[in-house]
């Protein structure tokens, strides 16, 4: 693949970064859609308490407790289970985005090493790799009779 020897334009930052896609938001449009989910998760664990509570003291006695006892424990299980699911989801789009971050890093990195071997005077690296094809095949009654030969061993080639 050939290498881009265009210089981006580095924008200052403002409504040109977020127009360019150089500043990315997404990290922190994941923040507020994690914390709207956790308000999500409170208002279904409040209403679960609620229902349990609700069912043990409208039944009388010991039969009450033990129909709303139940629900409120699973209840409060669940939305553990959830609020731990959900942190996960969240941590792993935060990493997807991160891993984004790390990588256009390194590219600028680059860019910046092979400028610099460039105005040093390096030969540039080929665009494509060169490749050597394989040896014609010759016809299977000819195989049989004699041993081909084996084409010499070759470096891997390094991307």
């Amino acid at each position: 693949m050939a290498r881009a020897t265009q210089k981006r334009k580095a924008s200052s930052g403002g409504l040109g970064s977020f127009l360019t896609f150089d500043h990315m938001i997404a990290g922190q449009v994941v923040l507020l859609i994690y914390w709207a989910g956790l308000g999500i998760i409170a208002l279904i664990g409040f209403s679960v308490v609620g229902a349990g509570v609700g069912l043990a003291m409208r039944e009388d006695g010991l039969s009450g407790w033990l129909l709303g006892g139940p629900l409120l424990v699973g209840g409060v299980l669940v939305v553990i289970a959830l609020t731990l699911l959900w942190r996960a989801i969240c941590e792993f789009y935060i990493a997807i985005f991160r891993i984004s971050d790390d990588l256009r890093a390194l590219r600028r990195n680059d860019d910046a090493l092979f400028a610099a071997r460039l105005e040093q005077g390096a030969k540039a690296p080929p665009a494509q790799p060169t490749v050597q094809p394989p040896p014609m095949a010759q016809p299977y009654s000819q195989t049989l009779s004699q041993p081909a030969e084996q084409p010499p061993l070759q470096p891997p080639l390094n991307y």
